[in-house]
C-alpha cells in the first residue's frame, strides 16, 4: 500500500473507534445536535490533517478529545453561550427485542432522564471530568490532561459526583 493509503487507513481505525464517544461527549456539553455534529467533524478533520505529526498514537484518545474539548470552548466562546440545560441524545446503547418489557424499557429512559437532570445540576468541572470519564472512556490521566488540573483532582472530583448519583438515585430505586 502507498503512504496515502495507509494513512487513510489509520485515520478510519480512529474515526471508527472514536466518533461516537465523541458525539457522546460533545452532545452532551452543548446540547445540540447540530453544533455537535460540526465538532466531530472538526476534530476528525484536524486528525487527518495532523495524523503524520502525532507521535504518540497510544494515547491518540487524548489528543481527539482534548481537540474536542478545545473546540467545544471555542464554540462556546464564539456564541457567548453558557450550558443550562442538557438534552437527550440519541442512544443507540440500548437494544431492545420486540418482545422486551415495555416497563423495563419505560423505566430505563426514566433514569436516563434522572441522571441527565442530575448531570445538569453539577458544577462544570464535576460534569466536565464525569463525561470524560463515563462517555469518552479516558482514563483518570488522560482526563487530567485534557482538563489541566491535577490527577487526584480528577479523582477527587470523580467521587464527589458518584456519591451525589448514588444518593439520588437511593432515593428513586
Amino acid at each position: 500500500m502507498s503512504g496515502q493509503s495507509n494513512h487513510i487507513v489509520e485515520f478510519m481505525l480512529f474515526y471508527n473507534r472514536y466518533k461516537k464517544q465523541v458525539y457522546n461527549y460533545s452532545l452532551r456539553m452543548t446540547s445540540d445536535a447540530e453544533i455537535t455534529e460540526d465538532i466531530v467533524q472538526n476534530v476528525f478533520l484536524s486528525l487527518f490533517e495532523n495524523l503524520d505529526i502525532i507521535r504518540n498514537k497510544d494515547s491518540i484518545s487524548f489528543w481527539i478529545f482534548k481537540t474536542a474539548r478545545n473546540e467545544i470552548y471555542s464554540h462556546f466562546r464564539k456564541m457567548k453561550l453558557t450550558r443550562k440545560n442538557f438534552i437527550e441524545a440519541k442512544d443507540d446503547s440500548f437494544n431492545f427485542k420486540s418482545d422486551y418489557d415495555l416497563t423495563a424499557v419505560y423505566e430505563l429512559k426514566e433514569l436516563k432522564k434522572i441522571i441527565l437532570d442530575f448531570l445538569d445540576e453539577l458544577p462544570e468541572e464535576q460534569k466536565e471530568v464525569y463525561l470524560l470519564r463515563e462517555y469518552g472512556g479516558l482514563s483518570y490521566d488522560e482526563i487530567s490532561a485534557v482538563t489541566e488540573v491535577e490527577t487526584k483532582t480528577v479523582k477527587s472530583r470523580l467521587y464527589k459526583v458518584r456519591q451525589k448519583l448514588i444518593k439520588r438515585l437511593s432515593k428513586v430505586i
